[in-house]
């Protein structure tokens, strides 16, 4: 996705805020799984760019892991999987009432 059209995306989230939608911490938490659903997408859609700028299969050494956590991305890499597919819920908490099991 270019740039610019992820600038623009972000802008509709600044003016959620700015016209009351998620302008109070009840209110984004009611939005708060619509909003992680769309950037779960938005992530797979572009195979987790942001997090494959440091953590590309490609450069990671599965010896230096926890046997568990090499043979998982050791298998995730041979199915194709995305970054989003096994760790949704790292970077943020999950949002109430999904249907996820806890990031590894």
């Amino acid at each position: 996705m270019p740039k610019m059209v992820r600038k623009i995306q972000a802008s509709k989230e600044l003016y959620a805020k700015a016209f009351g939608i998620v302008d109070t911490p009840k209110k984004f938490e009611e939005h708060r799984f619509e909003m992680a659903s769309r950037e779960w997408e938005r992530m797979k859609a572009n195979d987790s760019q942001e997090c494959r700028n440091c953590h590309n299969f490609e450069y990671m050494d599965l010896t230096t892991q926890k046997p568990v956590a090499s043979k998982i991305h050791n298998e995730a890499e041979d199915a194709g999987k995305t970054c989003i597919d096994c760790h949704k819920g790292i970077a943020h908490q999950l949002p109430k009432g999904h249907k996820i099991e806890k990031a590894i």
